[in-house]
Order: C-alpha cells, then structure tokens, then sequence
C-alpha cells in the first residue's frame, strides 16, 4: 500500500483530499499543527470507511521539528504521494503590513514547502514513483489586493514546482500545482457573499473541496504518469 502525506489536512480541502486519496486505496497521513483534533477526526472518519490513516501534528515552518517527525514517519517507508497543502494568510495592504505578517506567511506557504519536501525525495527517488502536489491559489497567479506576501510565496511556489518537476522527471515523480479560486468553506463563507461570488466567478458559484480533491486524486494516480510541472487553475472559468 502506498502512503500519502497531506499537509494541513484538516481543514475543509485537506480532508476532502485526505478522503479521496484513502478511497482511492493510499494510507493517509494526515497532518495538522492547531487543530490536531480535527485531523484525528478526519482519520476516525477514513477508517470508519474502511481506509488506513493516521495523524501526525507539527508546524511546516519549524523546520527541525518538521525533519524530526518526518524521520519518524519514513520508518514506516517511503511516502511516495505528498500534497503540500498546508497555508496561512495574514491580510494587509502592503504599506501597512508588518514585518511579522510578511515573514510568518512565506514561512509556512514557501518554507514550510522546503521543510516537508525535502526530507521525502531521497526515499521517493529510491522507488522510482513518486506524487508531489502543490495546493497553490489564483492568488499566485493574478496577485490580490492585501495580499502581497501570500501572492509572493503562492507565486514563489509555482516556480520551486516547475523546477522541481524538471530535477524529478527521468525519476518517475511528478510535480504539479493546483491553483483553486473561490471554495466553498469556513473561510469563504465569512469573506464571500453569494452575490460577491457570483459577481466574480464566470461559473457563478464556488467550487467545493470534492473537487480540488478530485483533481489532486487524478494527479496523484497512475494515469497522470505524463503530467508534470503545470500549475493548474481550477477557478469556475476566472481568466
């Protein structure tokens, strides 16, 4: 059986993903760093349905802590499906942000990529099949008002999946973003009124996390083999 490592997976996208991805017949880890009850929930629910999960909890940006479970983690074997889903935004105009607010965003959206990707390669590589996917945002492609540092470590993030695509194409590994818009959520139900979202959005809704985690579960199968290195934006038709 084939493990999977999905970051942040207990917020509304991350456990869709973590559901499908168990469905589709992975263990799922399922990690989560304030709210690790959410994540045991989520767990409770896959094995509920007859998956394998189990929870694992740390900051993506600490990067020690982060090798040191990952450590923990791999001696179970490799993890050869990784979704780096794990996100934080801290919204200001620019010329009133913070420091604090610039550095703790690409800390957790850009490093905390590094922290978590990094220690898994090696393993990865040794089995020749691999699955990196980068849960980005169109914030990453179009820029957003108030949201300099997350469009700078989304952006960021597209690149580092480019580049990491070309190192671990001849590998059998893939690495591919998806940048979703407007989904339905806790977040979005706060920001979004239906009106605002139908205004914005050509399709004139939002998209639900079942369908982030139906792109992410074909990008991390066998039949997306020939697919690396694209940024994905899965936004009702936002251009």
């Amino acid at each position: 059986m084939k493990r999977a490592l999905v970051t942040g997976g207990s917020g509304d996208i991350g456990g869709a993903i973590c559901r499908r991805l168990a469905r589709d017949g992975l263990h799922v880890i399922v990690h989560a760093f304030n709210h690790p009850e959410r994540a045991a929930e989520v767990v409770a629910a896959i094995r509920a349905g007859s998956g394998s999960a189990e929870a694992a909890a740390f900051d993506v940006a600490d990067e020690a802590r982060a090798r040191r479970i990952l450590a923990d983690l791999l001696e179970g074997g490799p993890i050869q499906v990784l979704v780096n889903n794990a996100g934080f935004h801290d919204d200001a105009p620019m010329a009133g942000m913070s420091s604090a607010q610039w550095r703790r965003v690409i800390d957790v959206c850009l490093h905390g990529f590094f922290n978590v990707t990094q220690p898994l390669l090696l393993p990865m590589l040794r089995t020749r099949w691999g699955r990196i996917v980068n849960i980005s945002s169109l914030a990453g492609v179009t820029g957003n008002r108030g949201q300099t540092n997350y469009a700078a470590a989304k952006a960021g993030l597209h690149g580092a999946t480019k580049a990491l695509a070309l190192e671990l194409a001849s590998r059998g590994i893939t690495v591919n973003a998806v940048a979703p818009g407007i989904i339905a959520g806790q977040a979005t139900a706060a920001a979004f009124d239906p009106a605002t979202i139908k205004a914005l959005v050509p399709m004139r809704r939002a998209g639900t996390p079942a369908e982030v985690a139906d792109l992410v579960g074909f990008l991390s199968s066998e039949e997306a083999g020939y697919l690396t290195g694209q940024i994905i934006n899965l936004n009702g038709g936002v251009v």
